[in-house]
């Protein structure tokens, strides 16, 4: 009865929310949570789009959306990239800030294609579908690694890589996409990608995006100039190999690493993402004209906070879900919302063990929680959002953790914890973390003799107050604030927007578990007048 209760209530919140957004005007970010690196194509009325998620996994998520604004989850390109010890967090190793890059989507002769590639295998993947939401995508890898490359099928039926780090670089790919044809030198096509700025470079030239339209080859980068921001290039050429004549296209808010793509009335607009602090990198729509050949991006260089677009946007991002952990026969495990922060171990959590909950058991023994396997997390999101759960902790090990955090090098948990037979509400955080580092520091425990707790996580996002809040209720009514805030940090190390986590970990003895009666989340944030 629960969990119908809230179905209803969501169904019926839901559909408010759609009301009144659909009375205002589409805004930018259209997604405000951290989707970078995307690669867009339409293939007839429904767009498409892969984006990075580094070191989660299942990894390279597909999305989909029907007019720009609201996007949803398809699929992903892979469920892991295989067994190295960074992957398994085995040895000392991790893959925070790797796993998989910036990817290229393309659709060819009815196939969909995603190419990226790993620092951690130092490898490409090519991954291909006849359709992203019914079919697994098949697999190709090869070497040497190429960073940040646009995959690009030309008209006379050749592939292509191109790829740029300064210099953009074009390889032709084998025939059976195989990889890079035999005795296949780098040519370089453009040299100083960056120097068309007429600025002293912070970062080169990087992000290639290939396109072509009428008759001629859009190649799309970003760079960043010292003492300015992110900014978009493109070059242009009658043929592949060059000349190529280059401008900047737009510098305004550091909007910038993506491409162009049309809809099907005509419209053109550009897709690029921004630094928005901890919440991570936001994709943004850019209106686009054609002048003389070139693609010209904002109004009067500038990029509109608002849009005229005929969409409904959603507060919610629909790449993000609550869940009650029940399923009906043929359901995924795990929606498509949900990611681990590296591999998991899929013999130590369940939702069919105890039909409506997660459970999460331990089976190593971890240093912390930014250590831990089997944590699974979601993006947080803005302006402002939060994560709620109900945990049965009653077959916790002395020495376990449990409970919800937000996912960053320096990040915040809130939870139970058994120490010398007994549990403990506890609340702490890494506030001066750093790849060296790990600074972790307990900031309250109360004790705790109950079987079920509840917790809650909160991020604002709003004017860049990057700060999380954390709390805690003996029924799951009324909430109290543990610990302190968490001034959120988007750190390099982990190279991604602070997550939802749920985790349970040992230290001392494996087997215990843990059983999560629900993910809720929320977009606003309390306004309770104990807040710390």
């Amino acid at each position: 009865m629960k969990i119908l209760l809230f179905r209803k209530a969501m169904l019926l919140g839901g559909l408010s929310l759609c009301l009144s957004v659909s009375a205002q005007k589409v805004h930018n970010p259209i997604i405000w949570a951290d989707v970078p690196d995307m690669s867009m194509i339409r293939v007839g009325d429904t767009y498409y789009m892969s984006s990075t998620t580094m070191h989660m996994n299942p990894g390279t998520p597909i999305m989909k959306s029907k007019n720009l604004i609201d996007w949803e989850m398809a699929s992903y390109a892979y469920e892991t990239l295989g067994s190295l010890d960074a992957y398994e967090m085995e040895n000392g190793q991790n893959a925070y800030g790797g796993g998989t890059w910036a990817s290229s989507l393309r659709y060819h002769n009815g196939i969909f294609y995603v190419s990226t590639f790993s620092n951690n295998s130092r490898k490409n993947y090519l991954f291909s579908t006849k359709d992203p939401e019914k079919t697994p995508w098949e697999v190709k890898t090869y070497e040497p690694m190429v960073h940040d490359h646009s995959l690009f099928f030309d008209e006379d039926g050749k592939v292509y890589i191109i790829s740029c780090g300064g210099n953009v670089g074009i390889r032709e790919m084998k025939d059976d996409l195989t990889g890079i044809k035999e005795n296949q030198t780098n040519k370089i096509i453009i040299e100083n990608a960056d120097a068309i700025t007429g600025k002293e470079r912070m970062l080169p030239a990087e992000g290639a995006q290939m396109f072509k339209e009428n008759g001629k080859y859009y190649l799309f980068l970003i760079t960043w100039p010292k003492n300015s921001m992110r900014t978009v290039l493109v070059y242009r050429s009658d043929n592949i190999m060059g000349p190529y004549e280059g401008r900047v296209a737009l510098e305004d808010k550091g909007v910038a690493q993506g491409g162009f793509i049309d809809t099907p009335d005509g419209k053109w607009y550009g897709y690029f993402f921004r630094d928005y602090g901890a919440v991570g990198r936001v994709p943004y729509l850019v209106p686009m004209k054609w002048e003389n050949g070139w693609p010209v991006f904002g109004e009067n260089g500038i990029v509109p906070d608002f849009l005229d677009v005929d969409a409904k946007q959603p507060v919610v991002p629909g790449i993000v879900a609550s869940d009650e952990f029940s399923r009906k026969t043929g359901e995924r495990d795990l929606p498509l919302v949900w990611q681990w922060n590296h591999n998991p171990d899929n013999k130590y959590w369940s939702v069919k063990q105890r039909p409506g909950y997660l459970r999460l058991t331990t089976f190593r023994l971890n240093k912390s929680f930014i250590d831990a396997k089997n944590t699974l997390t979601q993006r947080t999101f803005g302006p402002e959002c939060s994560g709620e759960i109900a945990m049965d902790v009653s077959k916790m090990k002395d020495g376990d953790f449990a409970g919800i955090g937000l996912l960053q090098q320096q990040y915040g948990i809130v939870g139970v914890k058994m120490e010398n037979g007994k549990k403990f509400i506890f609340a702490g955080n890494a506030q001066n973390s750093n790849r060296e580092n790990e600074n972790y520091e307990e900031l309250a425990t109360i004790p705790f003799n109950g079987k079920t707790a509840w917790f809650k996580v909160e991020a604002d996002y709003k004017n860049r107050a990057d700060t999380g809040y954390f709390y805690y209720s003996m029924d799951g009514k009324n909430w109290k604030p543990i610990g302190k805030p968490l001034k959120m940090s988007y750190m390099l190390s982990h190279f991604m927007g602070y997550r939802f986590a749920l985790f349970n970990y040992a230290t001392k003895k494996t087997g215990g578990y843990v059983d999560y009666d629900y993910f809720r989340i929320g977009n606003s944030i309390s306004l309770l007048s104990e807040k710390i």
